[in-house]
């Protein structure tokens, strides 16, 4: 049974390949269009799962589609009616595709997936979010939580997975949105809204939560359950081409920051009011579906679970003993979901087989305990687990599910161009690569499959000595050619997480923050501490100040050989020539570009940037080598920024 799951038409559109209910591809859209949070039909992806899969689109079983049309349109002619005669604008924009093309999903599905003619069925949106969440974790049950922008209707979800079967309990309602009101914020700061939202994170710990109480004096309500209640009086999302208006700019002491223009502590100090917030509605809710389904495990998916420091609180003081979030969480995710869906909810397949006493299987975990009875239903027998994130024994395959590249074609690659390379095998090709970055060098990582949601893995990544005060800096300025105050991730050993940070688990998708150990930190000189805003940014706070913020936090990736065998090596590498078992990992892209698919689009970039060296699988090319043969390229010219 073959199934293929599509979600597309808003941003970030993507497609799933499920065999029998094993995931056997998946990506998105824009690393094969280059066009960053293509919202198109996934063409180009579905072509990949088919490929991967070994089938033609003939051969597929069910296609689903991650959410409803009609029940979305009904949300928005019901909004503009309410809005009337404000959004007239945004009402002609958005109809004649509405009434072109929107309605007629079915129609449209059949006609670009030509010679399938199966059954073509529709899953709505926060189901498919918590599909996703669910069916991939390791946990036989567990509560799921979805936080986006809006689906259809609903905007936040609870519900509890349990087998096969998943049950949706509450869900919070259009206008009120706690992804639409980080949105409004990113908009007001000056970023571009559904991909700026990370920058306001980033930006966040420069700032002081000063808005917070005008915040919740005028904008919105917190509820003990994590609901919200909106004053919409200050957003004009529901009608507009904004998010925020006057009443908006009047409250927050001015106009919205031009894109590009300078940041100024104002920005700072809204960005961390508005996390300040995130995190408390987060951690409410999170409390909430703890208390409605009793359940020790919580799954998170929605765009607002990519926000990993909320997650991390979550972790740290939420009830739950463990949780999983999915690393493709935004609506690229829904793909997978409806997917899922359609295996376990639609055919009625189990996960994976149980033992007739109803343990649940799944790969040893050297943290795992005894089997016990689960309070929750009796009859029932659950494996006792330690307080753990347990992210690597679940269905996602490290999220390592695009596409990857023989040797044979690199090799046919660098000598069509003439681009010299050496070739390095086994061990020798990440004792090279360690000494390379020990001596500061930057290097660009494609090898294995590419990486499925926003996070680059050690699959398609830059890499970098952790240890370095320059590294983040030289990253940031001339290599990623972003907002030089933005963090960069640490990738570490999974052995020696706990010796590095305040986290003793796996977080293998960078979905969790935690603070680095006071052990590792340096003391900030007198002079330093007066310092505000961007200009704490040079001040090194720890041995491993290039993945250090200006809180101490860290967004984390744990690696295991299990799921990543040469990156593994590598970090191990790297850990024995300098006793640092910590590097830099940042996606292979530049701003405004997607992370880079191919060895062409990794070449592309490597020449025009700073970057020193370049791996492709076991090719390594040095810059130096390149310039001669590589400067007429007809390619050499600027990126388009963001």
């Amino acid at each position: 049974m073959k199934i293929l799951g599509i979600s597309a038409y808003y941003h970030d559109s993507a497609a799933c390949l499920v065999d029998e209910g094993r995931i056997v591809a998946a990506a998105q859209e824009e690393r094969f269009t280059r066009k960053k949070h293509d919202a198109n039909f996934p063409s180009h992806a579905v072509d990949y799962c088919l490929r991967e899969a070994g089938i033609t689109v003939r051969e597929l079983d069910l296609v689903g589609f991650y959410e409803k049309p009609l029940v979305k349109f009904d949300r928005l002619l019901e909004t503009y009616a309410a809005c009337a005669p404000r959004g007239w604008t945004s009402y002609l924009m958005a109809m004649p595709l509405w009434l072109g093309e929107k309605l007629w999903m079915s129609d449209d599905l059949h006609a670009r997936l030509d010679g399938y003619e199966g059954e073509i069925l529709f899953g709505e949106h926060h189901e498919s979010h918590a599909a996703s969440a669910f069916y991939p974790s390791p946990f036989e049950q567990a509560a799921i939580v979805t936080l986006d922008g809006v689906g259809e209707w609903a905007t936040s979800s609870i519900g509890v997975g349990r087998g096969n079967e998943i049950e949706m309990l509450r869900e919070l309602r259009f206008p009120h949105s706690l992804g639409l009101l980080y949105s409004a914020f990113t908009y007001f700061t000056g970023f571009r809204v559904n991909s700026g939202e990370y920058k306001v994170m980033g930006l966040a710990p420069y700032g002081a939560p000063k808005y917070v109480k005008a915040i919740k004096d005028h904008l919105l309500e917190i509820r003990d359950d994590g609901g919200l209640w909106m004053n919409m009086e200050y957003f004009t999302y529901p009608q507009g081409l904004t998010m925020t208006g006057r009443a908006f700019e009047q409250l927050f002491d001015g106009p919205a920051r031009r894109p590009e223009s300078k940041l100024t502590q104002r920005e700072m100090d809204l960005a961390r009011s508005i996390q300040d917030i995130t995190e408390e509605v987060m951690l409410k809710m999170a409390g909430f579906a703890h208390r409605e389904t009793g359940l020790r495990d919580l799954c998170l998916a929605g765009g607002v679970a990519l926000n990993c420091v909320g997650n991390g609180r979550i972790l740290r003081e939420g009830p739950f003993a463990q949780i999983w979030i999915q690393p493709a969480a935004g609506d690229a995710g829904g793909a997978l979901g409806v997917a899922m869906n359609l295996w376990h909810r639609y055919l009625e397949k189990p996960r994976i087989s149980c033992e007739a006493a109803g343990t649940w299987q799944r790969p040893a975990h050297p943290r795992a305990g005894r089997v016990v009875s689960d309070p929750t239903a009796p009859g029932r027998r659950v494996q006792e687990h330690a307080r753990d994130t347990c992210a690597y024994a679940d269905g996602m395959s490290g999220a390592f599910l695009g596409p990857r590249f023989t040797d044979a074609e690199i090799q046919r690659f660098l000598d069509t161009h003439g681009y010299p390379a050496r070739r390095l095998e086994g061990s020798a090709l990440a004792d090279e690569i360690a000494a390379l970055m020990a001596d500061e060098k930057v290097i660009g990582l494609l090898q294995g499959r590419m990486e499925f949601g926003p996070r680059a893995l050690g699959g398609r990544s830059i890499i970098g000595d952790a240890r370095s005060p320059k590294m983040q800096s030289v990253m940031n300025v001339k290599i990623k050619f972003r907002e030089s105050f933005r963090p960069f991730a640490p990738a570490v050993l999974r052995e020696h997480v706990g010796e590095w940070f305040e986290l003793d688990g796996d977080s293998p998708y960078m979905l969790l923050v935690a603070d680095v150990q006071p052990s590792k930190r340096l003391p900030v000189p007198d002079a330093s501490r007066a310092l505000w805003g961007i200009d704490r940014l040079n001040v090194p706070r720890s041995t491993v100040p290039a993945i250090t913020h200006v809180d101490y936090s860290a967004r984390i990736q744990t690696v295991r050989r299990e799921t990543s065998p040469l990156y593994y090596d590598i970090i191990e590498a790297f850990y024995r020539r300098t006793g640092c078992p910590v590097i830099v990992n940042t996606s292979f892209n530049v701003r405004g570009e997607p992370i880079v698919c191919t060895p062409e689009d990794a070449f592309r970039c490597f020449m025009r940037t700073d970057m020193d060296v370049l791996v492709l699988e076991h090719f390594l090319l040095t810059k130096t080598e390149q310039k001669a043969v590589a400067e007429d390229e007809s390619w050499k010219k600027e990126f388009v920024l963001d």
